[in-house]
Order: structure tokens, then sequence, then C-alpha cells
């Protein structure tokens, strides 16, 4: 979700002042300039797609989250990319009931991208002729304050989903600090209001998510911060999970999927990174394959080809004497897979022949 556009609206003509007319024919005359406003709402109501998929293993973790948010706990998912972070958030925010706001971590962020900030001038003039003989005129220039995503959150009692926050630089996200603890946001004098600490709402609550440190473009969090969060640590989804999302975001059959998760969870433990490939690999190529009306077996060479080409960055790490041995993992990976599922295949036929 991107910033909120403003809507400037220019100097308009000039308006007559209601005023009755002077006896010698004068006049006074109104202008004002820079009135600045939202272009659009910031915040958002989440709601379930057709292709959600709710397991055990989901309903467990949104169970927990529930429980924490509902003491008045902030929440922070973390874990390696691909593990479903900020699908669970944004889901578990839908159940509380309460509109969203979402905020992506950002090096170049500053508190006040968070907080608020100056967002232009008002301008205001009154060229007052009343009387024919006499021009008075006033002029007055006052800087406009624009309240940011959080302090709307904390104002109205939203849910806000920070996003990786840890892109954003800690310096930044000090501002948390306070709200978290003592349920107090600091603001500039320069707000609109004018006041320098506002209450948070009692509703308002936070979910953040994080990637791991070693990730590039991460920054190391604040222990103080940390300390005020209950961390619920993510890794890859169960196995009945993945193939349950494979088939809802594609449309492939249950055996095309459990060939397909099972080549992406064998891969997983080869080479130097051992989270990838993600879950969103498999989705990759389950819907590339559905696309092509292709089958996750031996011989189907489309199958093999999108495997090749999706799995590629995820397995160019593994060389041998400065070649990489990419190519050939990802077949062995291949053949053993399907090979296995087809010998599941047979014997469950031969076992439903037995029955009949």
């Amino acid at each position: 979700m991107s910033s909120p556009e403003v809507a400037t609206y220019p100097i308009a003509d000039p308006i007559p002042a209601v005023r009755p007319p002077a006896p010698d024919g004068g006049s006074e005359t109104a202008l004002e300039a820079g009135v600045t406003m939202p272009a659009e709402d910031i915040d958002v109501v989440p709601e379930a797609s057709d292709s959600f998929v709710l397991t055990p293993y989901v309903e467990s973790l949104t169970a927990r989250a529930l429980t924490y948010m509902d003491v008045g706990y902030a929440l922070h998912f973390a874990g390696p990319a691909g593990t479903g972070k900020t699908t669970l958030a944004l889901h578990v925010a839908s159940k509380r009931g309460r509109p969203v706001v979402l905020i992506h971590g950002d090096d170049e962020y500053a508190s006040s991208d968070l907080v608020g900030k100056d967002s232009g001038y008002h301008k205001s003039k009154l060229v007052d002729n009343y009387i024919h003989s006499v021009v008075k005129t006033e002029e007055s220039l006052s800087r406009i304050w624009e309240d940011q995503r959080l302090t709307t959150a904390c104002v109205k009692g939203y849910t806000l989903i920070y996003d990786e926050f840890n892109r954003s630089r800690p310096e930044a996200n000090n501002v948390l600090l306070s709200v978290l603890e003592g349920k107090i946001l600091n603001l500039p004098s320069l707000r609109r209001s004018g006041e320098g600490n506002l209450h948070v709402h009692e509703d308002f609550r936070a979910i953040l998510t994080s990637n791991p440190e070693e990730y590039a473009g991460v920054h190391k969090t604040q222990d103080a911060l940390l300390d005020r969060l209950i961390t619920i640590n993510l890794g890859h989804l169960d196995r009945e999970t993945e193939i349950a999302i494979a088939m809802a975001k594609s449309g492939v059959g249950r055996a095309d999927a459990e060939a397909i998760v099972d080549i992406i969870r064998e891969l997983r433990g080869v080479g130097v990174n051992n989270h990838r490939p993600t879950i969103r690999a498999g989705i990759a190529i389950a819907r590339i394959l559905a696309y092509h009306k292709g089958s996750a077996q031996l011989g189907d060479s489309t199958f093999e080809t999108i495997c090749h080409d999706v799995l590629n960055t995820d397995t160019a790490k593994i060389t041998h004497q400065g070649q990489s041995l990419m190519v050939e993992k990802v077949q062995e990976t291949i053949r053993n897979v399907c090979s296995e599922q087809a010998g599941r295949g047979r014997e469950r036929r031969r076992r439903e022949r037995e029955r009949k």
C-alpha cells in the first residue's frame, strides 16, 4: 500500500465577503490557498480470498496470536521469507474486526514517516476595502500538519501491521517504544491540535513481521523494542498445508501438488541456504504447469523444464570444482520424488482392485 496522495486545491477566484455593500461602493475580498486533504483513506478491512487455506496448523497459530492480542500485547512474526508471515498477520488482524493500517519497512524511513510531518502551508489573505478611501490588508501563513499511519492507527484504535519492520532503521522505530509500553505517542508541537503527547486508543494493536538479520537490507532490532513484543518464530509450513496452498493457488490436482511440494521440501536441505526454495517456488511451478496442462511426472518435459527454470536461483550455489551442480541435483530430486509417487500410486491402485 502506497502512501496516501494529497490533493492540493489551488487559489480560487476572489470571493466577495458576505457583508452589506459599503455606502461608497467599496468591497471586501478574501483569498485562501494551500488547502490540503488526503485523497483516499489509508485503512483497509482485510478479507480472506477464495484461495486462502485454513488448516489446523494455521488455526493453531491464529488462536495463539489472538490470545496475546486480546490481553493487549503486540505480536511479532519472525522467520525466513516465504513462511507466510504477512498473510498470517492479515488473517489474524481480520479476526479482530477492526480496520487495518499497513506499513512496509523502508531503509529511507524516519520517525516522521510513521508519526507525521509538515505537508505544506496554508496561506490566507484578507483585503478590506469596506471604506472606499481605506484599504486594509491582512495576511497569515501557517504550516499544515499531516498525520501518518502510526498516528492514525493510535488515534482511531486500528490494527497496525508493520511488515518487515526491521528494513527500517532502528532510530526510526524508536517511536514505537512509548506506544507499546506506556500507550503514549509523542508528537511534535506542530501538530494541528497542538498536543505533545497522545494517549493511544484502547483498541489499538500492532503486528510486526521481520526477516532474519542476515538478509540483505535488514537492520538489527534494538533489544528495547523486542522486549515489548511477543515473538512467534515461524518456520516453513507443514507438508499438508503446503500441498493445500499449491492446489488452491493453481488449481492442480492433489497428486501433482504432492510431487511439487515434495521436490521443494527435498531441495531445502541442500546447499548453503536451507530456507529456500520456499512455497512461492512451489506455487509458481504449479501455476505454470496448470497453464500448460502438464503433469508432475517423469517424462513430462514441460514439467521438468519448469522445475529447472523456477528453481534455478535456489540451487545456483551448489557447485563442485567451480561448476554448478544445479541441473544434476534438480533432475535427481525430480526423478526420486516422481518415482516414489508413481510407486505409491501403483500400490494404491492394487489395493483398490483387491477390495473390489
